[in-house]
């Protein structure tokens, strides 16, 4: 599996409580469906919201995010909208594009302090990946999810700090791990 394959995998987990809140009313399973039974609606739109953010072109896709918060079931579309934006900022993320998406999409998510502050998480992350200026403080305070994903980064200086100081036992494992790997010292 590749950097980008494993950041991507874990760029769709999100934050351990928020993560079960979205995903106790949002996430498809065919188990839990006898056969013959309708899907509930809001399975239905959620993947719909999926697929057509999957395949919204540039210029529509302030407009189609909008919309899908606008669902009566917020759990669910903001569930849709994170992915969307995890598989966004996956691909982003290294190259000059990642700035204008990410303005773009904040204006679009102001009202949604979750996915407000996995915007601002990504934009921290592409700080402490491309060797940019970012905070000591600003990673010690940021989600589980941003620590894993930063541990998994060759920034010898996050590591270094998640390994001493990351919130939980496997954050710091994580990085310790990776501090082990060649050229990350």
């Amino acid at each position: 599996m590749t950097h980008r394959d494993a950041l991507h995998r874990d760029a769709l987990h999100d934050d351990a409580v928020h993560d079960d809140a979205l995903q106790d009313g949002a996430l498809h399973d065919d188990a839990l469906h006898e056969e013959g039974e309708e899907e509930p609606a809001e399975h239905l739109r959620f993947w719909d919201y999926l697929s057509r953010l999957e395949q919204v072109t540039e210029a529509d896709e302030v407009d189609l995010v909008s919309e899908v918060l606008t669902d009566p079931d917020q759990a669910m579309a903001q569930s849709a909208v994170v992915r969307h934006l995890d598989r966004r900022a996956a691909d982003l993320h290294p190259g000059p594009a990642y700035e204008p998406w990410a303005e773009r999409m904040s204006r679009a998510t102001t009202r949604h302090p979750f996915l407000a502050r996995r915007l601002h998480e990504w934009s921290l992350y592409r700080a402490v990946r491309l060797r940019r200026s970012w905070s000591p403080d600003a990673l010690l305070a940021s989600s589980d999810w941003l620590q894993l994903l930063t541990a998994a980064a060759p920034n010898a200086a996050a590591l270094e700090i998640l390994a001493d100081r990351g919130r939980t036992k496997r954050i710091r494992n994580a990085a310790r791990a990776g501090l082990k790997q060649p050229g990350r010292r």
